[in-house]
């Protein structure tokens, strides 16, 4: 069974930085086109970024744009976003998502990504 494993989530005040990573636990999810989506208590999970296996294409929400960066280590089987600038409205849990596909696709809905991870905390104050 694979496994995706976030990590990196906090509390930080509104206007700082935090680096979220997710560590993927097979090697094959090097071929795996990686998002990050994310869920505030009683919303709806939001597309965030998505990264395409070989990174040479990357999608970014619309909330996030500018201020977000996606990234990934395919050597490391792990996936970074780096969020400056945070506001209290990006307070929510934080999931990495994972999908097969042998195209270069940055996928933005959910119903595509087949794996998915626990989740990590982020909360941004005011």
């Amino acid at each position: 069974q694979a496994h995706l494993v976030e990590s990196g989530g906090g509390l930080v005040q509104a206007g700082g930085s935090l680096r979220l990573s997710c560590a993927a636990s097979q090697r094959a999810f090097s071929t795996y086109t990686k998002a990050w989506f994310r869920q505030a208590p009683g919303k709806e999970r939001e597309f965030v970024a998505a990264v395409s296996w070989s990174g040479i294409n990357i999608f970014y929400g619309d909330s996030v744009k500018g201020r977000f960066t996606i990234s990934r280590d395919n050597a490391k089987n792990t996936i970074y976003l780096q969020m400056n600038s945070l506001k209290p409205e990006d307070t929510a849990a934080y999931y990495c998502a994972a999908k097969y596909s042998e195209l270069q696709h940055a996928y933005d809905a959910r119903t595509e990504y087949d794996y998915w991870g626990q989740g990590t905390q982020v909360t941004v104050s005011s």
